[in-house]
């Protein structure tokens, strides 16, 4: 084992209607990996250091989907697996520690040391949890050492946070009384974290914590008392731990677009006893400038045919703000896996006469994409360039994960999003 500092294909076992009317499909599907979470994660948690327990093939991924040099001192490295330590003729511990200890010498401000778990890592069978536990006894005091999967053999890349914060969950300190407090759950970007900040102290709801936080002693407490309020959809696993510990979830939309934010806001309030007016006069001036930057992308986008194959888990409240607020048209709305606790109300929302497919079967989904030839195709980077040269537009679904989208300042930003290549054939066509 070494320090140093992407898309396939699986084959699943046949497509059946699923639940709430949606397909179900099971075949080759194209999978981008969950290591890939740790891009925004490390970026968002500044005392923290992911240290992946992979095979040269993950240092290479991380290096080139965060786009950083090897002197920019970035906060995640490869512990690489050597053929020994895959064929079980070294001690990986041993090699662990040492590279454990000499990270921690030479970066004495970590705080929280996450092992990530890759596919190598989990084909031979290495227990990262008890290794954490070692790790965490051998420098007490000083850094807590986490273990978690971020491996390509997930449903989708996203759930690289989701196990992420699952880990976190069990971490969290407990409530010492009853008392109401919120927990907003999904990474956001810490101008939108900001930005949200405000509106609940304007609104008088609090105490307000965001999970991940920005330091690892800022970990809040959960128990009784605690709401649950999600900003992402891809959080799952994390929301059940969370309730299971004593959290109650709140039932609301994403907050991407002008109705997605309000009514987020307004479940929020209702939850801690503030009168929808409080709500109305709070947001009132987000609002106004939040549909003005709409209304700048609708005659790009309205009418607009548009089709999300599955990746990132946001298809379904991407779609219902294109469909809603933009005047777009979903033909096909595909998501990695469907979740009706989490989903349902976004389902619902985007109403009837839309294709929606749970899974992927890719070579039937590819042939139903070439006969629909929507305007616009929402996908992973690996079908991105073969589409293209079919004469298919596309738009990258991972830009919309590292993208600061939720909220009413970033409305417009969003809109944008999936107006500029429209734009850029239309200028490339002139």
């Amino acid at each position: 084992m070494s320090r140093s500092s992407g898309s396939g294909l699986q084959q699943c076992p046949a497509a059946g209607e699923g639940r709430d009317g949606i397909l179900q499909e099971q075949g080759q599907r194209q999978v981008f990996c969950g290591l890939t979470s740790i891009v925004w994660l490390h970026r968002k948690m500044r005392d923290a250091f992911f240290l992946v327990v992979g095979s040269r093939t993950c240092a290479h991924l991380l290096q080139s989907a965060a786009g950083v040099m090897i002197f920019a001192e970035p906060r995640f490295a490869t512990a690489v697996l050597g053929e020994r330590d895959l064929a079980g003729m070294a001690d990986c511990n041993d090699e662990l520690d040492r590279i454990v200890g000499e990270l921690l010498e030479r970066r004495p401000e970590i705080r929280n040391l996450f092992l990530v778990g890759s596919c190598p890592s989990e084909v031979i069978k290495l227990d990262l949890d008890k290794a954490a536990e070692r790790l965490t006894a051998a420098h007490e005091g000083g850094v807590r050492v986490v273990h978690y999967s971020g491996s390509g053999l997930e449903t989708a890349f996203t759930q690289g946070e989701d196990q992420c914060l699952t880990s976190l969950a069990a971490r969290l300190p407990a409530k010492t009384d009853e008392a109401p407090s919120l927990i907003v759950l999904g990474t956001l970007a810490d101008v939108v974290e900001d930005q949200f900040r405000r509106l609940f102290d304007e609104l008088g709801i609090g105490p307000v914590a965001f999970l991940p936080p920005r330091r690892s002693d800022e970990l809040p407490p959960v128990g009784p008392g605690t709401r649950l309020l999600l900003a992402q959809p891809f959080v799952g696993e994390a929301t059940r731990a969370l309730i299971r510990r004593g959290a109650e979830r709140i039932e609301a939309p994403y907050p991407l677009g002008v109705e997605g934010t309000l009514q987020w806001l307004r479940a929020a309030a209702e939850a801690f006893g503030v009168e929808q007016e409080r709500v109305d006069e709070v947001t009132a001036a987000p609002v106004a400038r939040a549909r003005e930057a709409l209304a700048r992308q609708g005659e790009r986008l309205r009418g607009r045919r548009i089709t999300f194959l599955p990746d990132s888990q946001l298809e379904l409240p991407l779609a219902r703000f294109l469909a809603a607020e933009c005047g777009m048209e979903p033909v096909e709305v595909a998501m990695p896996y469907y979740d009706r606790e989490l989903h349902g109300a976004e389902r619902e929302a985007l109403g009837e006469g839309v294709r929606l497919v749970e899974g992927q079967d890719l070579e039937a989904q590819l042939d139903r994409l070439r006969a629909d030839r929507p305007d616009l195709t929402v996908c992973g980077l690996g079908l991105a360039n073969p589409l293209e040269a079919e004469g298919l537009l596309t738009k990258w679904s991972i830009e919309l994960v590292f993208s600061p989208i939720q909220g009413f300042e970033q409305a417009g930003d969003l809109a944008e999003l999936f107006a500029r290549p429209l734009v850029r054939r239309e200028t490339l066509r002139v």
